[in-house]
């Protein structure tokens, strides 16, 4: 890349940007409806769980709650919503199981055979919100071709907090002539990432909420790379 020297690092962004959360619940939703003869709109069940997930992690960000793993996070939107939707037939084994679905999440199309192209010439690592035993299952049941997972919980606070970059930049020896990228679909991310010495790579995917979900259509400015899907990001990376 013209001016810039080459990345031996590429942290992401996952839920949105390389798993698709939204999908993967409806279907998951759609099933456990079935064997309990529910009547959900699911869709609408999947968008108020991740419209919990920013205010839930501001609670711990404003010390009104302690630091608090995302997976028990995710649980107490959870039983808000079973509230909400009035969902009063599962036992409790089977509310932690639809709470771990974060677990389970479906790659987009082009993230298994883009992150394996990427991984050929760099470290590839997560930099999430996700707690790290999230992270590893995800990444076991979905086969991503992570060398490492860094979570923000290694920190105890949750992205975009500065300190969370700064972790992922020491911890894989980012210094600035090796230089790494932070690939992610979210723009205070990029500010953030740019702040810790990081590049920041942009993937754009379909809007999370609502059920005419569309392409992101920017505009996508602040960054240093945008890119369609992982595989035109790996070629504009010379992978």
């Amino acid at each position: 890349m013209t001016g810039m020297n080459s990345p031996r690092a590429l942290v992401f962004d996952v839920f949105g940007t390389v798993v698709d959360w939204r999908s993967t619940i409806i279907r998951e939703g759609e099933a456990l409806g079935k064997a309990k003869r529910l009547k959900v709109d699911w869709a609408r069940f999947a968008d108020s769980w991740r419209a919990g997930y920013a205010p839930a992690m501001g609670r711990v960000r404003s010390g009104e709650l302690p630091w608090t793993p995302l997976d028990r996070l995710h649980r107490m939107i959870l039983d808000q919503l079973l509230e909400q939707f009035e969902i009063r037939s599962l036992g409790e084994t089977e509310k932690d199981n639809f709470n771990r679905v974060w677990h389970r999440l479906g790659p987009w199309p082009d993230s298994i055979g883009g992150l394996t192209r990427l991984r050929r010439k760099f470290v590839l690592a997560t930099l999430s919100n996700g707690n790290v035993a999230l992270l590893v299952n995800m990444a076991k049941h979905a086969g991503l071709p992570w060398d490492c997972v860094l979570s923000a919980e290694l920190v105890k606070q949750y992205k975009p907090a500065q300190a969370v970059y700064q972790m992922a930049a020491s911890l894989l020896d980012l210094r600035p002539e090796g230089g790494g990228y932070g690939g992610g679909a979210q723009r205070r991310s990029s500010r953030r990432s740019a702040g810790a010495g990081l590049r920041a790579a942009f993937v754009p995917r379909p809007l999370e909420h609502g059920p005419g979900r569309g392409a992101d259509p920017g505009p996508h400015t602040g960054f240093d790379l945008v890119a369609p899907d992982f595989f035109d990001l790996a070629s504009q990376l010379g992978a």
